[in-house]
C-alpha cells in the first residue's frame, strides 16, 4: 500500500472531452487554497511508512519552431518542501511570476523487493513514476523484484506519444507498446501517476475495477489546481476557522472519485504569451480479455425447469457425499484431477486459492520492518474476520497457502463487546478453524470500541471516507479503520472473558485479506433477492451486474482508504481477474438459487465451498454487513438520531453527514 499524488499548477486544464460543459479557470498568481504540499504528505505518510519522497517537474513555455510549440521541461528533485507545513509556491511567485510546476509525493509501504525503494522514481529521461499497487500478472516479475522499479522499466519503453493502439512501430522498426496498452496487462490492483518526459503528457489512472484508490480535484474558480491524492486531507490548522463546525468534511464536492481507466495530460504552449495548456483525455483498454470483464456479461442467465432440477439435485448429493469432505479435496495431488475440474465448486475453490496464493507469497515480502516475520510467532498476512462465510473461506484458503509454522491474525472489530453478532460468529469460527487445521496458531484478535469516545478518531476517518458522506460510508469506514490497526486483545481460549486477564495484542501483519467483491457476484445481498422477485433471473443477473461495475465508487475507494491509513494494504481474493472469470463462466443458477430460504440459496455455490472446506458452520450463516455484524451502525443511531427506531424512519444510512453531527 502506497500513498501517490501530485498537484499540478499553473496550466489551464481543457476537459472537453470528459466533460463538455467544464469551463477551464485560468491559473493564478494568487491564491488561498484548502490544501498544502504538507497537509498532503502527512496524509500519504501514513499510508507508506516506509519513506516519503518528493519531487518537482518546472514547466516553462519556449516560443520556439524547434520545439513545436511545447515547452522546455526541466526537471529538479527535491527530497523535502521548504516547509512541510506551508503551501509551496503554487499562488505565484511573490505575486509577480506565475509559477507552473508538476509536485509529485510518494509514500511507501514496501511488500516486494530486497532493496528498499523511496517514491518518486526518476529514470534517467527524466520520466517520474509514483505508483500504489501490485503486479501480479501481464509483466513478468521474479520473486525478488519491486513492482514500481520493473514498472518504471516497462514504462520507459512505451512510444512517447498518444496513441490509441496496443503496439507502435518506431522509425527504427521495433514494436512498442503504448502506455493504455501496456496497463491493460496487468492483472491487480493498481492506482499510477506517471510523468512521461519526452512527450510532455501526464499519465494516470486506476485499474479497471478501482481496487485502488485515486481521487481528483479537477480545477475551479476557486483552486484551479490539477489535483489527484490516494487520500483527502484535512485542511491546514491555520486555515481551518474558515470551515467552522467542521465544514471542511461537508465540502466533499472539492475531491471526486475518478473513475477506472487510464487518463493523459498533454501540456503544450499556446498563443504569443506563452501561456501552457494541458488536454485530458481517457483511453480505451486495449487489452480484450480485460475489456470482457468489465461488460461482465454471463452466458447462461435464465435456466430451464431441468437446469434448476440437476443443480438442486447436485447440492443434496455433493452434501450426502462422504468422498466431497474437507482436507483430502484441498491435497495438491488431487487438485487437478477430471473429477475436480468437472465439480464448479471445486473451480471456484482451486481459482480462490490460487488468488490467495498470489496475494500472499512470503518470499515476495520486504522485510522492511524490525518485524521477523520468519520466526514463527509473528504472523505475516491477516484476515478481515468476522466469522462469516467470506472471512472464513479466506481463512481455511489462506491456511493451505502459508507453511503452518506461521501463525494467522484473525481480525475482528466490535461494538458491543463478546455480544455483537460478529464477535459471537467470530469465537464459532475460530472453533471450526482449529478442528480443521490443528496444527496452525490462530490468533483472533479481538478490537473493542465505543463509539461515544472516538471523537478525534471519527473526524479523522470522515477525512478517510470522503468523498463519501453517508452515516453508512462512515459507520463502514470507522468499522474498517479499527480492524485494520490490529489493535485489540487476543481471545482467551480457555472462555474467560475478563477484560483484566486478556492479553493486549496488535497485529504486525502488513497484508490483510478482504472479501470484498463477494456479495456482488454471488449474490448476497437483500436487494438482489428483492429484484429476483420482482425481476426474475433477468433482473438479478442486471442488479448483479449493476454492482459490479459501480463498486469502485461505492466501496473499494473508501475501503482502501481506511484499511490504507493504517500502514495496511488491503488485498481482495474475490476480485481476482481470474475468479471474476471464473464466476461469470459459470450459469447464474448455479451461483445463487434465491428460490432457497436465506443462508442456503444466497451466494450458493460459496456455501458450497466452505462446505468442501470443511467449515460447514460458515456454510449457513446469513449475510450480515460489517456496520450491523459490529453494531457500530446500532450505535451511530443512538448516537445522532437518538434510537434506531428514528434513525430508520430518517433512513439514517443514507442521511449526509454534517459537520455539527459529528
Amino acid at each position: 500500500m502506497c500513498g501517490i499524488a501530485v498537484i499540478v499548477s499553473g496550466i489551464k486544464t481543457i476537459l472537453s472531452s470528459l466533460d463538455p460543459n467544464f469551463i477551464s479557470p485560468l491559473p493564478l498568481l494568487e491564491q488561498q487554497t484548502l490544501f498544502s504540499v504538507g497537509d498532503i504528505k502527512a496524509v500519504l505518510r501514513r499510508r507508506g511508512p516506509d519513506s516519503l519522497g518528493c519531487k518537482k517537474v518546472i514547466l516553462r513555455s519556449e516560443v520556439s519552431s524547434l520545439c513545436g510549440g511545447k515547452p522546455d521541461v526541466v526537471a529538479s528533485v527535491e527530497n523535502e518542501d521548504p516547509s512541510e507545513g506551508e503551501a509551496c509556491h503554487f499562488g505565484g511567485g511573490g505575486g509577480k511570476e506565475l509559477i507552473r510546476e508538476m509536485q509529485f509525493v510518494g509514500a511507501t509501504l514496501q511488500l516486494r523487493g530486497i532493496n528498499p525503494i523511496a517514491q518518486p522514481l526518476v529514470d534517467g529521461l527524466g520520466n517520474i513514476l509514483v505508483y500504489n499497487g501490485e503486479i501480479f500478472g501481464g509483466i513478468e516479475m521474479s520473486s525478488d523484484s519491486n513492482v514500481t522499479e520493473i514498472l518504471m522499466q516497462h514504462l520507459g519503453l512505451c512510444c512517447s506519444h498518444v496513441s490509441p493502439q496496443h503496439n507502435i512501430t518506431d522509425t527504427s522498426g521495433e514494436r512498442r507498446s503504448s502506455v493504455p496498452g501496456l496497463l491493460s496487462r496487468i492483472k491487480g490492483p493498481w492506482a499510477l501517476i506517471y510523468w512521461q518526459s519526452s512527450s510532455n503528457i501526464l499519465w494516470f489512472g486506476r485499474d479497471a475495477f478501482g481496487r485502488r484508490s485515486l481521487l481528483v480535484h479537477w480545477p475551479t474558480k476557486e483552486d484551479p489546481r490539477f489535483l489527484l491524492s490516494s487520500v483527502s486531507p484535512l485542511p491546514s490548522v491555520n486555515r481551518s476557522s474558515e470551515f467552522a463546525d467542521g465544514g471542511e468534511i461537508a465540502k466533499t464536492d472539492f475531491w471526486k472519485e475518478l473513475p477506472c481507466g487510464v487518463y493523459s495530460l498533454s501540456i503544450g504552449a499556446i498563443g504569443t504569451d506563452e501561456d501552457l495548456i494541458g488536454e485530458v483525455l481517457k483511453h480505451d483498454w486495449t487489452d480484450q480479455k480485460l475489456k470482457e470483464l468489465i461488460t461482465w456479461e454471463r452466458t447462461s442467465v435464465q435456466p430451464k425447469p431441468e437446469d434448476l432440477h440437476v443443480s438442486r439435485q447436485k447440492v443434496y448429493n455433493r452434501k450426502e457425499d462422504s468422498p466431497l469432505t474437507p482436507s483430502i479435496l484441498m491435497e495438491s495431488k488431487l487438485a487437478y484431477t477430471d473429477c475436480l475440474l468437472t465439480s464448479l465448486p471445486h473451480r471456484v475453490m482451486i481459482a480462490l486459492q490460487e488468488s490467495i496464493m498470489r496475494r500472499t507469497a512470503l518470499n515476495t515480502i520486504y522485510q522492511a520492518t524490525s518485524v521477523d516475520y520468519t520466526n514463527k510467532c509473528n504472523a505475516p498476512v491477516a484476515v478481515l474476520f468476522s466469522g462469516g462465510l467470506d472471512s472464513m473461506i479466506l481463512a481455511a484458503l489462506l491456511d493451505k497457502c502459508m507453511d503452518a509454522k506461521y501463525e494467522i491474525d484473525l481480525l475482528n472489530v466490535s461494538f458491543d463487546g463478546p455480544c455483537a453478532p460478529d464477535r459471537i460468529s467470530a469465537r464459532a469460527g475460530l472453533k471450526e478453524l482449529q478442528s480443521i487445521a490443528p496444527s496452525r496458531r490462530w490468533k483472533l484478535v479481538e478490537i473493542d470500541a465505543d463509539l461515544q469516545k472516538l471523537t478525534s478518531e471519527t473526524k479523522h476517518v470522515m477525512s478517510l471516507i470522503n468523498p463519501a458522506s453517508t452515516y453508512m460510508d462512515l459507520n463502514i469506514g470507522i468499522a474498517l479503520w479499527l480492524a485494520a490497526s490490529g489493535d485489540g486483545c487476543l481471545h482467551d481460549e480457555t472462555g474467560n472473558d475478563e477484560t483484566c486477564d486478556r492479553v493486549k495484542y496488535k497485529s504486525a501483519a502488513r497484508i490483510l485479506l478482504v472479501g470484498s467483491g463477494a456479495d456482488e457476484q454471488c449474490a448476497g445481498y437483500g436487494r438482489h433477492r428483492t429484484k429476483y422477485r420482482n425481476g426474475s433471473w433477468l433482473g438479478l443477473n442486471d442488479e448483479m451486474k449493476l454492482d459490479m461495475q459501480r463498486i469502485w465508487k461505492r466501496n473499494l475507494g473508501r475501503d482502501d482508504r481506511c484499511i490504507g491509513d493504517n500502514g495496511k494494504e488491503a488485498r481482495f481474493p474475490f476480485l481476482d481477474e481470474d475468479v471474476i472469470r471464473i464466476l461469470l463462466d459459470i450459469p447464474l443458477w448455479e451461483i445463487a438459487d434465491l428460490d432457497q430460504p436465506i443462508g442456503i440459496g444466497d451466494k450458493k455455490i460459496l456455501r458450497e465451498v466452505a462446505h468442501l472446506l470443511g467449515v460447514s458452520g460458515a456454510a449457513s450463516l446469513p449475510k450480515r454487513a460489517i456496520q450491523f455484524g459490529s453494531r457500530i451502525a446500532r450505535e451511530s443511531n443512538r448516537k445522532n438520531f437518538g434510537s434506531n427506531r428514528a434513525a430508520n424512519q430518517a433512513s439514517a444510512g443514507s442521511v449526509t453527514i454534517y459537520g455539527n453531527n459529528s
